[in-house]
């Protein structure tokens, strides 16, 4: 083993303090049990299937994980059932963000459906401004506890309802107060994103950025009106991309139209290899198209999609990563990267992110080897000279 590669092989510990980016994060899907049992007592919540938090834990991974459509939206419907009050937002938000931090996640953006918490008697307005407050108390607590994050909020509207236009304008409104963009979730089978060709018209006629869940599920089609129709910034997932890239025999590779035209025009793709694998994207670590993106050089980043539901958080999927492909520091600064520079904030702040924060993170990391304690040798070698 090389100087260079023990300098660059990252260790648990390595990948959790590295700085990294989030750009594909559910609020809804990232609560702690504790929480989510806790909020539903005081808010009269009776529904879920169990009220010990380690056994709420790991209902919620076997419901994810079993293969049954029903039983991973199922898991969605209580989440979001105890986070229908302003406490309750601003608590779950505020952790989300002590806990993003805690992981080594330096900039993410965190996504919510203003329109499913409602039933308690909120306004959008209402909901997005304690999402807002719960985000700020948890940068704050993070900065306390020696940790720094910053958190901005992607608006989701839900692709089988009728309300992405009001969504959209809600986003317009609050961009200059915590919210950094658009997107669009929900069942893309029958739910094209076509469907809200007003909503997005009317961001880009306000310069406002978005996001499309596309190319998960569905499919190339998918992606392709994400892209074509819709002007999408950037791809929710996009894993499925690979259905347009062919691997010869001989390891040569041949990019179909959509393909070259996603990597040519830099589009990043939100991957999320956890929950890829949960959803049937990929069978294995090993086998998920990240591989080979990666190495075609596809502005690709690494994301979690549902921590609570998928047991995983930034440094797990490095972690699955690293062990899967090999990857170094060096990949892990290339991805961390790539979000930075796809992220919804001004160009002037990302810069900041790289130089400032991300790239002296990484070369902190890197040096560590040098500095590595060797075992003593005191009393057993007499020094010449």
């Amino acid at each position: 083993m090389t100087s260079q590669t023990i300098a660059n092989t990252p260790t648990p510990d390595q990948i959790r303090r590295a700085p990294k980016v989030l750009l594909h994060d559910h609020l809804d899907g990232g609560l702690r049990p504790g929480t989510v049992v806790d909020l539903a007592r005081e808010t009269g919540y009776t529904n879920l299937p169990a009220t010990d938090p380690d056994k709420l834990a790991l209902w919620f991974h076997q419901a994810a994980d079993s293969g049954s459509l029903e039983r991973y939206l199922e898991t969605f419907s209580h989440t979001v059932g105890v986070m229908q009050t302003r406490d309750a937002l601003v608590r779950v938000a505020a952790e989300c963000a002590e806990d993003l931090a805690e992981d080594g996640v330096v900039y993410a953006e965190v996504r919510y459906a203003p329109e499913q918490h409602l039933e308690g008697g909120l306004t959008l307005e209402e909901v997005v401004e304690a999402v807002d407050e719960g985000f700020r108390q948890g940068e704050r607590r993070a900065r306390e506890n020696g940790r720094r994050i910053r958190v901005g909020a992607l608006l989701t509207a839900m692709r089988h309802a009728a309300r992405a236009l009001e969504i959209a304008e809600l986003a317009n409104r609050y961009r200059d107060r915590g919210v950094v963009g658009f997107d669009i979730a929900g069942a893309e089978a029958g739910y094209p994103p076509t469907r809200h060709l007003d909503a997005f018209e009317y961001l880009k006629r306000e310069n406002n950025h978005f996001t499309i869940h596309a190319g998960e599920a569905f499919g190339l089609p998918s992606i392709w009106q994400a892209l074509q129709w819709c002007g999408a910034d950037r791809l929710g997932h996009g894993v499925r991309i690979i259905d347009d890239i062919h691997v010869r025999d001989d390891g040569t590779v041949e990019l179909g139209r959509l393909a070259a035209y996603v990597r040519d025009k830099r589009i990043p793709l939100e991957l999320c290899p956890s929950s890829n694998l949960q959803t049937g994207a990929a069978a294995s670590y090993a086998e998920h198209p990240i591989g080979l993106l990666r190495r075609l050089h596809f502005r690709t980043t690494v994301n979690t999609d549902n921590r609570l539901m998928s047991h995983t958080s930034m440094s797990r999927e490095f972690e699955h990563l690293v062990e899967a492909f090999g990857y170094t520091l060096d990949d892990m600064q290339w991805f961390s990267v790539n979000a930075m520079k796809s992220a919804f904030i001004p160009f002037d702040e990302r810069l900041a992110m790289i130089n400032d924060v991300i790239k002296p993170g990484y070369a902190e990391l890197k040096s560590e080897w040098l500095f590595r304690q060797t075992p003593s040798t005191s009393g057993s070698v007499t020094p010449e000279g």
